[in-house]
């Protein structure tokens, strides 16, 4: 199936829900086909490069979708990128190209209970996994944020428990998602466990998962977001050759 067309938004509101994330709404007129029932699928941001004809692409969750409108919710910090420094910027009427949407990540049902795992730039997605568990599900969302004051409040079921793990910096030998979740008791019967984080945490956390937990492959789903140092780009050539090392590997 080819991709879809690239198609230009504007923007309808700009908020900054916590000290670190800023909800920018987009919607407008090409709005008309965009495809229904895409929250927590992902979205290319397109920023145009002097001198290239190819663009920069950034990729961003869609957090929320109303009829003619989607949420986006961006990470942003003292040091931003190209896309969280247009999403500062943003004023209601400015315009962005956007790809997509690609296919949402959601984690698999049919299990006894689950355990959600990430950092800030998966939070959005978090949301949407938690707002979609049955009524009744139990377990655990762990999720690392920079400071007290980047909770959110959540929708979820009442059996599962939101745990936030404060870290401001972050390292690639250092995953306080790991230990929070060691420390957690393991509940009885098949979980369903999806993560999403940096990188190097994403390593630690796929061995913990696959080789002392056990977790069963259609049951779990591991995705690094971004990685200390590297551009998305650069992220990108390592999510693969990672990938493709992990699948000879196993």
């Amino acid at each position: 199936m080819p991709k879809p067309a690239p198609r230009t938004l504007q923007v309808l509101h700009a908020e900054q829900i916590t000290p670190h994330m800023r909800r920018i709404t987009l919607g407008g007129a090409e709005m008309h086909d965009f495809p229904k029932d895409q929250e927590s699928a992902y979205i290319k941001l397109l920023f145009d490069q002097a001198g290239s004809e190819r663009p920069l692409m950034r990729t961003y969750t869609i957090r929320t979708q109303r009829d003619t409108e989607i949420d986006v919710d961006f990470v942003v910090h003292e040091q931003t990128g190209i896309a969280s420094q247009w999403a500062l910027d943003a004023q209601i009427g400015d315009t962005i190209r956007i790809g997509g949407p690609g296919p949402a990540k959601l984690m698999t049902l049919d299990a006894d209970w689950f355990l959600l795992a990430g950092d800030m730039t998966a939070l959005p997605a978090i949301s949407v996994n938690l707002e979609k568990l049955p009524a009744d599900a139990t377990g655990y969302a762990v999720i690392e944020i920079a400071s007290e004051m980047d909770k959110q409040d959540l929708v979820k079921p009442a059996g599962v428990e939101v745990i936030w793990v404060i870290n401001a910096t972050t390292s690639a030998t250092h995953s306080p998602l790991l230990e929070q979740i060691r420390a957690l008791t393991w509940q009885d019967g098949q979980p369903s466990v999806w993560v999403a984080c940096e990188f190097h945490s994403m390593r630690q956390l796929r061995d913990y998962f696959k080789h002392t937990r056990s977790v069963s492959k259609s049951h779990l789903y591991v995705s690094s977001y971004w990685k200390i140092d590297r551009t998305e780009d650069e992220h990108k050539v390592d999510k693969r050759q990672d990938s493709d090392a992990h699948d000879a590997s196993s």
